[in-house]
């Protein structure tokens, strides 16, 4: 059987994984900024209140020990390193980042572990998100262990190089993204958990969600996550500098998921763990699809989880995924603030640093409501005015009154533009309701009539260049495209397009944004580079269904190489004491509970032999010659099936054709 693929953020390491496993590609080197792009930047440092220091104040409250070294894996692979980012030492941003965004790059480059208040610790800087550390009365317990075994133990170890040496008796899991679960066997041990040792907290939904959420998409996600967090481009001044929650997630390191022991399922639940006093808030379709902040009153500490960090969030993440519900995130704020705004002295997230001091938190927690209400609102105002998604995205080009003053407000990971498209899809969907784009032509041949109507790939290009000279970049960036997708082996093309992005990438001040931008113009110059990780992660593969199973093989099976296949299959689990019926029908593939008595064949096996042939450790023949597999009736019609599936290339085109 082919590779199974899983994605994450959904699944965001496990895609992340697959795209930061790979080598950084030898690129030509990058143009200079240019004039335009200087001058925009050195506008930013105008724009903004450069001279408040708070955030350097907070970042490095309570150091314990730095860490600034390395992190490697089994073999011995550098999956983390710290020193790659030295570059950010200088105090003046140069003149290819937006000052803003360097600003942010620096206060996420303090890794180490942080005393956040008396029982309560961080280690940051170690991966995309934060491990926290509880000291309980019997033993230690840690909210949201990383992305990777290899991170979290390391973060454990700092830990315990400085603090006494207790045992983990609890994992909590803020919620359903891979940096938030994905290193648990770094810190603790299955048998434990099984023996009742070690409890793992999670909110309601939360395996579903992380077996579900985004899954189908898995191979699309992780293409355009290479995008999303520059796992391609060099460190550097001209490369990635950030990826707006925090630096970047480990290269190729160990996913690893157990699953949770107990769910919290009451809107407001208490518990006490270790000795330690919970108050979980459940925020579900925030964030994430099962999310939840948590209160404790013993240490007046309020943790948000992923539901208010140190600047705008997205409402879609560019790599893909289901709109978030902005007004729903609102409101969630607002109860927090009403419950926990007078009672906590500090708040902590699972990214970034955190924010002391009553009226502080107050204004924050009022401020990122306001922020997400904003977002719902104002899109809603504008479409029904008429505006279209991209009409409103320039339409709304500030956030109102104080808070585009506010750094943690700043469009670091979300941005505006592309959060108030977002609301728009979320309400009203991707069209926009002009019966001229119902149905469109292709890009491909809306290209290539674009350029001939405009005189020729060569007047498309002295018009491209006419709009990079003027600083037109973003006109600029629509004339490189239209000229690559009529005509891709346009070498001039790729080159001015290349250069375009590249200024695009300078300017911005979303590290997400710099890093398309960059990463885009890096494949124009070089080509798409070759795919040499995966996306499989065995505790994943393992925490899937039967159900699940089917409903991937549903989206790999190629309709035009299936449609005269007519066919239905028992499958037989022999372990789980499950059946289940497959019916190929006009090219589509559904599945059902029980088995049918009409069946062109049965299948029967073990869901740990499932398991190994989607991991590529077994296949079908192999498995049937051990006995395995067990299979009754018309074999064809299984390998029909097989015959049907494709195997979906992991790096196609981006920016061209």
């Amino acid at each position: 059987m082919q590779r199974f693929t899983l994605s994450p953020r959904g699944l965001l390491a496990c895609l992340i994984t697959a795209c930061l496993s790979q080598s950084v590609l030898a690129a030509d080197a990058p143009v200079a900024p240019s004039a335009q792009t200087i001058a925009s930047n050195a506008a930013v440092l105008k724009q903004l209140p450069f001279s408040d220091r708070t955030d350097f104040e907070s970042i490095s409250k309570g150091l314990i020990a730095p860490f600034k070294g390395q992190i490697k894996d089994a073999s011995g692979k550098v999956i983390w390193d710290v020193k790659a980012y030295d570059f950010l030492a200088k105090d003046q941003a140069p003149e290819s980042v937006n000052p803003s965004l360097w600003r942010l790059a620096q206060l996420n480059a303090h890794a180490g572990l942080f005393e956040v208040s008396p029982k309560l610790y961080q280690v940051r800087g170690l991966d995309l998100a934060n491990m926290t550390i509880i000291e309980g009365d019997d033993g230690l317990i840690i909210i949201d262990p990383l992305t990777m075994a290899e991170t979290a133990k390391a973060a454990l170890d700092l830990y315990y190089a400085n603090r006494p040496h207790k045992p983990v008796v609890a994992v909590i899991y803020s919620h359903t993204h891979v940096d938030h679960f994905g290193g648990v066997r770094g810190v603790i041990d299955e048998a434990d958990v099984k023996a009742g040792k070690v409890k793992v907290f999670a909110p309601a939904g939360f395996m579903e969600h992380v077996m579900s959420e985004n899954v189908m998409a898995g191979n699309a996600m992780s293409r355009r996550a290479q995008y999303q967090f520059g796992s391609l481009l060099p460190r550097g001044e001209n490369g990635q500098v950030d990826a707006g929650l925090g630096k970047s997630s480990p290269t190729g390191g160990t996913v690893t998921l157990i699953p949770p022991t107990d769910l919290i399922a009451k809107e407001l639940e208490t518990r006490t763990i270790a000795g330690i006093q919970f108050e979980f808030q459940l925020t579900p379709g925030t964030e994430a699809p099962a999310e939840m902040n948590m209160y404790l009153p013993e240490l007046k500490a309020l943790c948000m989880a992923e539901n208010a960090t140190q600047m705008m969030h997205n409402v879609l993440t560019p790599r893909g995924a289901q709109v978030r519900d902005a007004k729903a995130w609102s409101q969630y704020l607002d109860d927090s603030l009403a419950r926990y705004g007078d009672k906590a002295d500090v708040l902590f997230a699972q990214h970034n640093w955190p924010t002391w001091g009553g009226e502080r938190i107050r204004t924050f927690l009022a401020d990122q409501r306001d922020m997400y209400a904003f977002l719902n609102d104002r899109t809603l105002h504008l479409l029904n005015q008429g505006l279209t998604p991209q009409e409103i995205a320039d339409t709304i080009t500030k956030l109102p009154g104080s808070l585009d003053q506010k750094w943690y407000t700043r469009g670091y990971y979300g941005s505006l533009s592309f959060n108030t498209r977002a609301v728009y899809q979320r309400y009203m969907g991707f069209y926009d309701g002009n019966p001229a784009n119902l149905n469109p032509l292709p890009p491909v041949d809306t290209a290539k009539r674009t350029v001939e109507a405009m005189g020729g790939g060569a007047a498309v290009l002295d018009k491209m260049r006419k709009a990079m000279a003027s600083g037109d970049y973003r006109w600029a960036a629509q004339l490189g495209n239209q000229l690559l997708f009529a005509e891709p082996d346009n070498a001039d093309a790729h080159k001015a397009q290349a250069e375009t992005l590249e200024q695009l990438g300078y300017q911005s001040e979303n590290a997400t944004w710099r890093n398309m931008y960059l990463t885009g113009a890096m494949e124009l110059r070089n080509g798409v580079p070759p795919h040499a990780g995966t996306s499989v992660s065995v505790d994943m593969v393992r925490a899937m269904s039967p159900e699940m199973f089917f409903d991937y093989l549903a989206v790999r099976l190629d309709s035009d190489k299936a449609v005269n296949h007519d066919l239905t299959l028992n499958w037989t689990f022999d372990d789980l004491q499950k059946d289940f019926n497959l019916t190929l029908r006009n090219g589509v593939l559904t599945h059902r509970a029980g088995l049918n008595a009409a069946a062109d064949a049965s299948v029967s096996l073990s869901k740990d032999t499932l398991e190994k042939i989607s991991l590529k450790q077994l296949d079908f023949p192999t498995a049937m010659q051990k006995g395995l597999i067990k299979l009754q009736g018309n074999g064809k019609k299984l390998g029909e099936l097989m015959g049907s599936l494709d195997t979906f290339g992991p790096q196609f085109n981006i920016v061209t054709p």
